[in-house]
């Protein structure tokens, strides 16, 4: 518990920096979505997974020049994966955590354009959840705050495009196993650890919207002509006419 409330007041202490630095003129905040295909990288991956919610992200970018910037801020995600059961044919299991993430990123190119981004992401799982079905029927599902089944942290890196309409396409891949393979359960009395064999190491590929577009809103003033105001006669009014 100790080593999670330290990694949310490290995650408190960059975001309030990065709320600092917004306030430059030479920084700007986006926001966008994810939309999420993922596998486990086992030889049992049983389909792509796919998660379009809900995947927010926020980075503060500060561009060096036209060609460079770099960028950090804080996303939310939904990763995971399929697997079927290599002993029993007619068993299937879903995998996912929701995770806070932190990168940190290198863009090149045009920055309001085509270009090329990079870099490295740490991610904290908060919330666990695990779905068993049996000839394709659901026997089984629990959902865990902060468990044990799962790393408390995962390593990550990066790379993708950014094209000229906003959306990006980004290639993810998980250093971290997915699963705690050290982790134990008592089931009828016997101690075992169901992930002990599982190596899976998620990648994905994910599209995603506006995540570096800075975009400007522009309005127009409209001068009014107030030098004649008139108003009609009501009950209990004078009528007044400059």
């Amino acid at each position: 518990m100790r080593s999670i409330v330290k990694y949310f007041l490290v995650l408190f202490f960059i975001l309030s920096c990065l709320s600092v630095n917004a306030q430059s003129g030479d920084t700007y905040v986006t926001t966008g979505g994810e939309w999420i295909f993922s596998f486990g990288g086992t030889d049992n991956d049983g389909a792509i997974r796919f998660s379009p919610v809900f995947n927010f992200q926020m980075n503060v970018n500060k561009d060096v020049n036209e060609n460079f910037g770099f960028y950090s801020g804080v996303a939310m995600r939904n990763v995971g994966f399929i697997w079927d059961d290599p002993d029993s044919a007619q068993i299937r299991k879903k995998f996912r955590t929701y995770n806070i993430g932190i990168p940190v990123g290198l863009k090149l190119g045009d920055t309001n354009g085509l270009m090329l981004f990079g870099g490295y992401e740490l991610e904290i799982p908060f919330n666990y959840k695990e779905k068993t079905f049996v000839n394709e029927k659901k026997e089984d599902k629990f959902s865990v705050y902060f468990s044990d089944r799962v790393p408390s942290l995962y390593h990550t890196l990066f790379a993708g495009v950014q094209f000229y309409s906003g959306i990006s396409l980004k290639f993810k891949y998980y250093l971290t196993n997915f699963h705690n393979k050290s982790y134990t359960e008592v089931v009828n009395g016997v101690e075992v650890m169901p992930y002990q064999n599982l190596d899976s190491n998620v990648f994905y590929i994910s599209l995603n919207f506006s995540l570096f577009r800075n975009t400007e809103f522009h309005y127009k003033k409209i001068d009014r002509d107030v030098s004649r105001v008139s108003y009609l006669d009501c009950p209990g009014s004078k009528k007044m006419r400059n």
